[in-house]
This record gives structure tokens, sequence and C-alpha cells, in this order.
């Protein structure tokens, strides 16, 4: 039966073990570290609920981090992690481990000094990744409760971006930037069309699911099968909104350094000439008096 061989406990929930496969590795357990002590030796079938950092760089910096933090917060994120797998039955990087409790353990020290933090992308977050931002609300209420702070609306927002960054196995500067990148393409179309989209709409939601969709094609290199009727439609019967969406994919090329094939353009210029539709028919249901 295979077992590992405690090294050393760095606390009740985290020891550093020898592993039968993977060598020296940090094993992150709830109480896994209590009354433990070196050469014992641990089941691996008889631990369920536990995670192995195999990785010798995640390895050091969960050491690094581990006397940082609060142990109720290493197991309370533990727990989180553990849920994450359970709902999305996907396996995390096992950096989310290392990052989340990092980004909470600051969140919390802002929130003690009472220093506000304002997430401008928690829209654009939400409606790009509902799954992982409904995730992301568990943690943050798991957090609230366990550690008797009140963490504020926009870290549900930051949290998401965390378990993207897991699931995906892309670093969490990619997925913040891609974030970013949709927030500031909506602005854009805002500015262009003088009319700010409702964000509890269902065209708001269109559009940033069909600006996502553009950037993960693009991120995995797929093709998009050119329509040179369809090209020729929006060009000739929606030329404003054409032109638009071609400055939009501009901007998709300098920001992420990859071509965007010309029919995205076309798709593109449907949603936005829905958008245009939809002012110019809330326009038209104003009160005279108002016009």
């Amino acid at each position: 039966m295979s077992s590992i061989t405690v090294g050393k406990v760095l606390n009740n929930n985290v020891i550093i073990a020898q592993h039968p496969q993977y060598a020296e590795v940090v094993v992150i357990g709830k109480g896994i570290g209590f009354n433990r002590k070196s050469r014992d030796r641990i089941n691996l079938s008889s631990v369920e609920k536990m995670f192995i950092l195999r990785s010798q760089e995640e390895q050091e910096q969960y050491k690094q981090l581990v006397p940082q933090v609060d142990e109720k917060l290493i197991e309370v994120v533990q727990e989180i992690v553990l849920h994450i797998m359970q709902s999305s039955r996907q396996a995390l990087n096992e950096h989310i481990h290392i990052a989340l409790t990092d980004h909470i353990a600051f969140a919390i020290r802002r929130n003690e000094q009472h220093i506000p933090i304002h997430n401008p992308f928690l829209y654009e977050t939400r409606e790009m990744y509902p799954e992982e931002y409904s995730l992301a609300e568990y943690a943050v209420g798991r957090i609230n409760d366990a550690m008797k702070v009140t963490l504020p609306p926009d870290e549900i927002g930051f949290v998401a971006l965390h378990i993207v960054s897991a699931l995906s196995n892309r670093h969490i500067s990619e997925v913040k930037q891609h974030s970013q990148l949709i927030g500031d393409l909506v602005g854009l179309v805002e500015d262009n069309l003088e009319y700010r989209i409702p964000r509890d709409s269902l065209d708001y939601s269109r559009m940033v699911t069909h600006l996502r969709f553009v950037l993960e094609r693009l991120r995995r290199g797929e093709t998009v099968r050119e329509t040179s009727s369809l090209d020729g439609l929006m060009k000739r019967e929606y030329p404003e909104m054409y032109m638009l969406a071609w400055k939009l994919t501009k901007v998709i090329e300098q920001r992420v350094r990859i071509p965007v094939y010309p029919a995205e353009v076309s798709y593109l210029t449907i949603h936005l000439q829905r958008l245009a539709q939809k002012k110019e028919d809330e326009a038209g249901m104003e009160p005279e008096e108002n016009m």
C-alpha cells in the first residue's frame, strides 16, 4: 500500500513529505499535520481530501507563504479549492493554492486597514465567466464566514479570475488582460455609439460573450470560415457599424498580438448593429417633452 513519510510538519494542515512517486512534496490537508512527527507514515488511501504540490517551484513558494498567513485561512482555502474541483469536475492547476491563499490574505489585510478596493471589470468578469463567478461568490462567502471579515463584492471578480486561471491553465495575468481588454472594447463601443449598454441587459451579455469567444478562438488558434457574401452584405448595409467592428478587431490585434480573421468583423457588425438599433428604438420611445 502506498504511503508518504512525514519529513517536516509546517502546521496542522501542511506537511513536507516523501512521496513514493514524486520524492519530496508539500501536502495540504485538514488536520494532516496534527500530532504528526518526522518519519511518521501516512497511508495515501486514508487521506482523501488532501492536495499534493509536486512542482518544485510551487513547493518553495508555498513554504514561504505558510508562515505568513493565518492557519485558519489555509484550511478554508483548501476547503474552497476542494469545492471548486467537485463542482467543476475538472483538475486545477496546483498554483491556485499559492495564488488564492496569497490574494485572500492580502485582501483581508486591506480590509482590516479600511483600504477600499474597486474592481473596474466586475461586470465583464461576471458575464465572461458565469460559472467561475458563481464559484467565487461561494468562496468569498465562506471566507467572510470563516475569517469573520466582510470582503467587498469586488473581490468576487478577482477570485473568479483566479479560478478561471486554475481551470484553464492560463497565467492569471493573461486572464486579467483579457478581462480588461473586453472592458475597454465595450467602452469603445459605447463611446462610438454614444449609448451606455445596460449592464443587466441581454444585449450586454451577448456582446461580452461574443468578444470572449473571439479571444478564445484566437488563443486556441481556431480558424473562422470566410463568408464573402456576409461580409459584403454587412459592409454595404451597415457601413458605420462595419467600420466600428473593424476598429475593434485592430485593437484586439494590437493587444493580443495575434491577427484577427476578417470574418470576425462581419460577426461583430451584427452585434453592433443590434445595439445601434436598440439605441434608436429607445430614443423613439422617449416622451416628446424630453426630445
